[in-house]
């Protein structure tokens, strides 16, 4: 997968980047991560990417010609201009529709989840562009994007950590990326509900003692408390999450004994 990053603060990714999964994730070719200066894009001796809002009101607005020109230098966007008229393109054209998805980082954006990190993760090409200030020119949302991403009600100062988490979350997806094939599957979230407890060495420190199933070396029983306690954290922490899944029969049997039990 290829990901290309246009924002003003291209010092922002240098860690994040080029450590731990993402790192060898590019180290094994199985994602290409590009970042842009918008401003390298700017008209005018004063490369000026952001301008006060036609109408008055507190802030600046990045402006439309920098962040279309970014997008140009990576992709041909001959194509585009079939999602702002119809009639100003040709037949031709209109099929040389490209591969890439361009995602703008916004609050008013859909509510960015573990469904859309999996359905972004299948695309061959990605491209992120990092909102600031006030926001972006309308017309970039009307002529360029294809999905507009928020993760979460509150408001960052750009679109950059947001990026981040975005990229972090949909490269687990890829297949490779992580060092356990599969592993991905069973984070929280991927199926549906929070993750089960984990301990490991020692199996009891300062008073606090491993579970005996988890000892016991009956993997069926093991898989069995797994369940249950992913439940149970689901029931407990996030109940909203179990109206929006199929639960098996035996989930509900676990569900009821686990209220049944109360919250513990």
């Amino acid at each position: 997968m290829r990901i290309d990053i246009l924002t003003l603060f291209l010092e922002m990714f240098e860690g994040p980047l080029n450590e731990s999964m993402l790192k060898r994730a590019q180290d094994k070719k199985l994602l290409e991560i590009n970042v842009f200066n918008i401003r390298d894009f700017a008209r005018g001796k004063h490369s000026q990417v952001d301008d006060a809002p036609y109408g008055g009101g507190p802030g600046m607005v990045l402006k439309p010609e920098p962040i279309f020109e970014a997008v140009e230098s990576i992709v041909d966007i001959s194509h585009i201009a079939y999602r702002i008229s119809p009639k100003a393109i040709s037949d031709k054209a209109q099929r040389a529709i490209g591969d890439e998805r361009i995602i703008l980082m916004s609050p008013q954006g859909e509510t960015f989840s573990q469904a859309k990190a999996e359905e972004l993760s299948r695309e061959s090409h990605l491209i992120f562009i990092c909102g600031h200030y006030e926001g972006v020119d309308e017309r970039v949302r009307k002529g360029l994007i294809t999905d507009e991403i928020s993760i979460g009600d509150y408001v960052l100062t750009g679109g950059e950590l947001a990026a981040m988490v975005v990229i972090d979350c949909l490269a687990r997806m890829i297949p490779g990326v992580l060092g356990a094939e599969g592993a991905a599957l069973s984070d929280s979230f991927a199926q549906g509900i929070l993750k089960y407890p984990h301990y490991t060495r020692p199996q009891e420190y300062e008073g606090m003692k491993v579970p005996p199933v988890l000892l016991s070396g009956n993997h069926q029983r093991v898989s069995q408390w797994r369940r249950k306690e992913a439940l149970r954290r689901t029931w407990r922490r996030r109940p909203d999450l179990l109206t929006g899944i199929d639960l098996s029969a035996e989930d509900k049997e676990l569900l009821e004994e686990i209220e049944r039990e109360g919250r513990r």
